[in-house]
């Protein structure tokens, strides 16, 4: 199966895992995503567990027809993950009494339209990624911000797959350089820091951050690109080499200012902090 992107996409601010299929024209949806959407379950996975053994037993099709596809998991690797295509999960749905049904069905009509669309006009997907966004409450600002961090990790991926290196374990010992380089912490370590669990860490740094972090990960392409390095060991310390720049970038800041660039401050706590600011602003 050619995958020639995954998305995350959003169902009532319900976040669900997309795989497009190039060759099919078709999108593949997290089977556990769709079920945490579908039942609001507190575990997912075990109510997919307990439902994929009885359909078995059963003899359903739909679970012969799952594809195990790697998918990005909260700590920023891919894993494998049980999926179906649009009509695997009309055939779920079928299988899960839930109030959710006809909005769900409505919403994956949707993204296919939207999919096909972007394909016959690529902005629409910076659109739709820009309304998402606005839709979860971040400011126009961060989102220029959010978007351009996008588009630069993507050529810095680019880079690493044309020296043949591997998504998965290579890119995220990779990313944990540049991260430890310029903050100083993993992204492991980094994300504790924010009080997060599964939810994306650039998603929740602050315009500073997002914007030392795309300087670290653009240092890194353009040396990689310089250096051309040719084993792991290189790529490593052309990670840190990148990543140090950010890190003189925010010392010298944080020097100017007196303030600390990496901070606790995850989305959630930005977002009350707004509604303060809003409120005050309005009482003035």
């Amino acid at each position: 199966m050619a995958e020639e992107k995954t998305q995350i996409r959003l169902f009532e601010e319900q976040k669900v895992r997309t795989v497009w299929n190039a060759e099919e024209e078709e999108w593949y949806f997290s089977v556990v995503d769709v079920v945490a959407v579908l039942t609001n379950s507190a575990n997912p996975n075990n109510y997919w567990k307990v439902l994929k053994n009885r359909l078995k037993k059963e003899g359903s099709q739909l679970v012969t027809n799952c594809n195990q596809l790697k998918l990005p998991a909260s700590d920023g690797k891919f894993y494998k993950t049980d999926c179906l295509d649009t009509e695997g999960i009309f055939r779920l749905i079928q299988s899960i009494p839930s109030p959710k049904a006809e909005p769900f069905k409505m919403w994956m009509a949707q993204v296919a339209k939207e999919r096909l669309d972007e394909m016959q006009d690529p902005e629409q997907g910076i659109h739709r990624a820009l309304a998402e966004y606005k839709a979860l409450g971040y400011s126009d600002n961060w989102i220029n911000q959010r978007l351009k961090s996008i588009e630069i990790r993507k050529d810095l991926t680019d880079e690493w797959k044309k020296h043949g290196l591997k998504e998965g374990v290579q890119f995220a010992t990779l990313t944990d350089i540049i991260y430890k380089a310029w903050a100083g912490k993993t992204a492991k370590q980094y994300k504790e820091y924010k009080g997060l669990k599964k939810e994306n860490l650039r998603d929740n740094m602050t315009n500073q951050e997002l914007v030392l972090n795309m300087l670290a990960e653009m240092a890194t392409t353009d040396i990689s690109k310089a250096r051309n390095p040719k084993n792991f060991t290189e790529h490593a310390d052309t990670a840190r080499r990148g990543g140090n720049i950010a890190k003189e970038a925010r010392e010298k800041l944080e020097l100017e200012t007196g303030k600390k660039i990496v901070s606790p401050l995850n989305a959630k706590d930005y977002f009350e902090q707004q509604q303060i600011e809003d409120k005050d602003t309005k009482t003035e």
